[in-house]
């Protein structure tokens, strides 16, 4: 982290965090040189990142909360995390999006920055089951902020999560009748031996159906979320046609993943890696 006295709250705090799960923990005088704050302002920073429940406070520091596998942070908590990750993916994911075509959009902080892009692309036809995701389209329409050719939108029904998603029976059935061009699919966790995975049961089922009713798969998921695992996997990573990611993601991940995943996307890097034709 370079030193700079002009960084926004929230890009503090998502470098302190991504500093305590890379380093496994960080002390207070370490923060304030790098950061080249105050020590009140690091410790307040820690406070809000405590009550977001990412990080626990130590004496003289902070270290990274073991999260149990069922775990599943609400959208708030989650909304304020790696935001500038967010939006590089939101940007070059919304680039993958034809005018005219049937997508799904599922929950998420990721497809939520995702949506606001995507209120610009032309006779769009948009399945969600995020009630977020579904109310940029609606804000937009009622606002006259968006001309000819706005998104069609149909939300599923279900029943709510904490991150604002609607899962379960209704859902499922309501995507199981329905085909996409594409689907764009925010995740809880991503690694080698999960696949895709998600710490809510319901959740991971409805997931499911939206992997079966698409032709192709974009995981729009930041770099803090490989190594995650969920309780439920939902899906492999063979399933997965293009993952958009920042550029946090090491290259060693990147080159383990090329195998399984079709392609690779660095946000604002372009393909880091793609699987030959062949695979």
């Amino acid at each position: 982290m370079s030193e700079n006295q002009n960084l926004l709250a929230e890009q503090r705090r998502a470098l302190i965090l991504d500093e305590v799960r890379r380093r496994g923990g960080v002390r207070v005088n370490e923060l304030t040189r790098k950061l080249g704050v105050s020590d009140m302002t690091v410790r307040r920073d820690l406070d809000a990142l405590a009550r977001q429940g990412v990080l626990e406070k130590v004496h003289g520091g902070a270290v990274p909360v073991v999260e149990a596998s069922t775990h599943e942070p609400g959208f708030e908590a989650k909304s304020g995390l790696e935001l500038n990750a967010k939006e590089d993916i939101a940007r070059a994911a919304a680039e993958l999006v034809v005018p005219g075509s049937a997508i799904a959009l599922s929950g998420g902080t990721t497809t939520y920055a995702l949506a606001h892009r995507l209120l610009d692309v032309p006779d769009l036809t948009v399945v969600t089951n995020s009630v977020r995701v579904a109310d940029v389209f609606h804000a937009a329409q009622r606002s006259g902020g968006t001309g000819q050719g706005a998104a069609t939108v149909v939300l599923t029904g279900g029943v709510r999560t904490p991150s604002d998603s609607l899962v379960g029976p209704v859902a499922d059935q309501a995507i199981g009748t329905l085909h996409f061009d594409l689907l764009l699919l925010g995740v809880h966790g991503i690694s080698l031996e999960a696949g895709l995975s998600t710490p809510n049961l319901a959740e991971a089922e409805t997931n499911r159906r939206l992997v079966q009713s698409a032709r192709r798969v974009v995981v729009v998921a930041d770099h803090t979320k490989w190594g995650t695992v969920g309780l439920s996997s939902f899906a492999r990573l063979e399933q997965v046609d293009t993952w958009v990611t920042d550029g946090g993601l090491p290259d060693e991940v990147r080159h383990e993943v090329a195998d399984r995943v079709r392609r690779v996307v660095v946000a604002g890097q372009g393909d880091a890696a793609e699987k030959p034709e062949h695979a």
